[in-house]
């Protein structure tokens, strides 16, 4: 199976001087965790995630200071740009899903931008490879199968 096939083809994506607090509200109505970053040109030049979120939020500089003003501050006054993953690791629609799980497990990450080229073209995570197991395994109970894939 080619990753096109499985890929989410309706991708949220953030612009890079977009603050974290608009990646949050985004991934919130996505109910995603990984956000291709994209420039006025539409060529991708990061992403972001929620752990990238959490990770800024727990930095000593920002974690000692929580508390006074509101959370929503914070993260307004942070650019995605400032926390995003510039080193991106990505795969092409024609790419078997195969390949896509083995970069995935190797290099311990939920989600693969789906470019042609430099553009987004779809995503590819962790939560859709897990589906797509479960809907090749007949054994599996839909409980079991409830439980893999509950979250986004």
């Amino acid at each position: 199976m080619r990753v096109e096939e499985l890929m989410s083809s309706q991708v949220s994506t953030i612009g890079p001087s977009e603050s974290c607090l608009d990646a949050v509200a985004q991934m919130h109505r996505a109910k995603a965790r990984h956000l291709p970053v994209v420039n006025r040109e539409g060529m991708l030049v990061g992403i972001v995630t929620d752990r990238d979120i959490r990770h800024h939020l727990f930095s000593p500089h920002v974690f000692n200071e929580l508390g006074t003003p509101p959370l929503d501050v914070v993260l307004r006054a942070v650019r995605v740009a400032e926390i995003m993953s510039t080193a991106v690791i990505t795969i092409a629609p024609e790419d078997d899903i195969t390949e896509a799980s083995r970069v995935m497990r190797e290099e311990k990450i939920g989600a693969l931008p789906v470019i042609d080229g430099r553009r987004v073209v779809g995503i590819i995570t962790e939560t859709d490879l897990l589906r797509q197991i479960c809907r090749a395994d007949a054994a599996v109970s839909p409980a079991c199968a409830e439980i893999i894939v509950s979250y986004p």
